[in-house]
């Protein structure tokens, strides 16, 4: 027994004006994914040092604002440190890849010199002369390698060059959010407040619950970089000592465990295998003692220093900080994994606070 189903036209054309609207929203959302993402990272950035701008404005004096000067020693200073990190970083990586890829087949022709054993080996393969061969194509890919470098190196300018660009523009951002954005949201609330005086300050304790999270993360995550790149490079120097290599590539090493630090969850094993190969690269035990080394600290780092120095702020189990990171650097890259936890923690606050803002929200209504 069938049975039909009539549909006004109105409804009907609702329900497709709807659906053309939500693939607009998603073709748009698409096409500004860049744009969106330097406008979020600028964002994120305001809010996180916004108590040192605030802090910074309040010791220079009482009497009259000085925040275009706080906004500008605090952005300052986050720049010069990141480029001089680069800088440091940039060249001692170049440097050592090239001086191991250059010296790697001479260095493992002497290993092998002394084992007949490995032409036995090959020969079950079929492989005659199998040492020499090994020394021979180590060598092609060397000499490959080096010779390609340059080539490589100049097509990654326009990368580089983008990359650069999209830095400037979140520098430019977050300083315009950092001087207008007070204002801007000051106005904000005063609209709020003309319309709905009785509830301002519960919209306003939400709002700053939620920028609390934001920069308490950022704060405790920067002060514990700073603590792991120390132990890295003071690692790394000790190390220099014992087996004989450059007591230069201490302080670079650290900063490349300072800077990766900063990445949630990943950060670490990443610190681990780029600092870990790169002193391989001078001397391989070097890297496996600075690995077991490392890995030994961090349990060390994780369960003892970080929840102290950052007081467990954001209170979420790790099964839901790594589902959160996984998501945000599957979508977003880098950005997004690097803000995943905060905005967790923040969606955590408006779970918990729920239940005021649909009291809010009644009320509202009501008045209506």
């Amino acid at each position: 027994m069938s049975k039909n189903i009539q549909i006004d036209t109105k409804t009907l054309v609702r329900f497709w004006v709807i659906l053309l609207a939500l693939f607009l929203a998603i073709f748009f959302i698409g096409c500004a994914l860049t744009g969106l993402l330097l406008v979020s990272a600028a964002l994120f950035l305001a809010i996180a040092i916004w108590p040192l701008v605030k802090k910074l404005n309040k010791t220079l004096g009482k009497k009259k604002d000085h925040l275009g000067i706080s906004v500008g020693a605090v952005v300052g200073g986050v720049v010069i440190v990141l480029a001089f990190a680069l800088m440091v970083i940039g060249p001692v990586v170049v440097t050592e890849t090239s001086k191991f890829v250059s010296t790697a087949p001479d260095q493992i022709q002497k290993t092998i010199s002394g084992w007949d054993g490995i032409n036995s080996f090959g020969r079950i393969f079929g492989m005659d002369n199998t040492k020499e061969q090994i020394v021979s194509a180590l060598k092609q890919m060397s000499s490959d390698f080096l010779a390609s470098f340059p080539q490589t190196l100049f097509a990654s300018i326009g990368t580089v060059a983008n990359v650069l660009t999209g830095l400037i523009i979140v520098v430019v951002l977050t300083v315009l959010f950092l001087t207008q954005g007070p204002m801007l949201l000051e106005s904000f609330w005063q609209k709020v407040g003309s319309r709905d005086s009785k509830n301002l300050s519960e919209y306003r304790r939400i709002s700053g619950k939620l920028a609390t999270v934001i920069s308490r993360y950022v704060t405790g995550q920067v002060f514990v970089a700073i603590i792991d790149g120390v132990v890295a490079g003071l690692a790394v120097f000790v190390l220099s000592l014992i087996f004989g290599f450059s007591s230069g590539l201490a302080f670079p090493m650290g900063m490349i465990a300072m800077i990766f630090y900063l990445i949630p969850m990943f950060g670490p094993i990443i610190t681990a295998i780029v600092v870990s190969t790169l002193l391989f690269f001078s001397a391989p035990f070097a890297g496996l003692s600075f690995l077991i080394f490392y890995i030994i600290f961090e349990q060390v780092e994780n369960n003892v220093v970080s929840p102290r120095v950052q007081g467990n702020s954001m209170d979420l189990p790790p099964l839901i900080i790594l589902i959160a990171v996984v998501i945000g650097m599957y979508m977003f890259g880098l950005i997004g994994a690097i803000i995943s936890i905060p905005i967790a923690g923040c969606t955590k606050v408006l779970v918990s606070e729920f239940p005021n803002i649909k009291a809010i929200r009644s009320s509202v209504t009501e008045n209506q």
